[in-house]
């Protein structure tokens, strides 16, 4: 298979794989585990869980920070899942070259 051969089979399978990542989910919590968000491989909230503790007007702004915090953390757990679904899926598809990200060149 030529290089142009290559390059379309690697855009269907990035396709593929962006499509499927919608699947792909990571929790992230923080306040020991008090607030928990879950978030999914494109990058989108699904859910967030706020325990009934923390529901008091003069914890408001302890809240706010305990959500960003899960919601940064779940953010953070799915970017190492998703890069490790490109990894697995690409794998053998186009040579390894150190220090070249391909996920990036192809808006992973």
């Amino acid at each position: 298979m030529g290089m142009m051969g290559k390059v379309k089979e690697m855009q269907a399978r990035i396709k593929e794989i962006k499509d499927g990542l919608i699947h792909t989910t990571a929790e992230g919590e923080s306040g020991a585990g008090l607030v928990k968000a879950l978030v999914n491989g494109a990058k989108q909230v699904v859910r967030i869980d706020i325990d009934p503790s923390l529901l008091k007007e003069s914890d408001k702004a302890i809240l706010q920070d305990l959500i960003v915090a899960a919601v940064n953390k779940a953010m953070q757990n799915v970017e190492e899942r998703t890069q490790e679904e490109f990894r697995k899926k690409t794998e053998g598809l186009l040579p390894n070259i150190p220090g070249m990200d391909l996920g990036n060149m192809f808006g992973m």
